[in-house]
């Protein structure tokens, strides 16, 4: 997608940052959510921190600690994401990946 077609849907966009992020209890923490959920959707072969952070124009820090050592409620925000797909697909079946790994919780 390129710069001028996610701002055409920007605002719908941010409607569902809102609504998926909602629980994050820091405004920054939700401000960096609504960043990573741009990044893969923009174009680029590369879906990493570093090359998704320069295509949206910040520091890949950000990006990085946001996913790595922000504590954030992920179990919350994946049902939130769960309950929206399902609206929107209406699975017929569900497939276990058991292959995911769980965000590290804080010491």
């Amino acid at each position: 997608m390129r710069v001028d077609e996610l701002a055409a849907c920007r605002a719908r966009l941010e409607e569902f940052a809102r609504e998926v992020f909602a629980p994050l209890a820091r405004a920054d923490q939700r401000v960096k959510g609504g960043l990573y959920l741009r990044g893969p959707l923009l174009d680029g072969r590369r879906k990493s921190m570093q090359p998704m952070a320069g295509r949206l124009g910040v520091d890949h820090q950000q990006l990085q600690q946001f996913m790595t050592s922000s504590t954030w409620p992920v179990d919350i925000v994946r049902a939130r994401l769960a309950r929206r797909a399902v609206a929107v697909v209406r699975p017929q079946v569900w497939v276990v990946d058991d292959t995911g790994f769980p965000k590290a919780e804080p010491r």
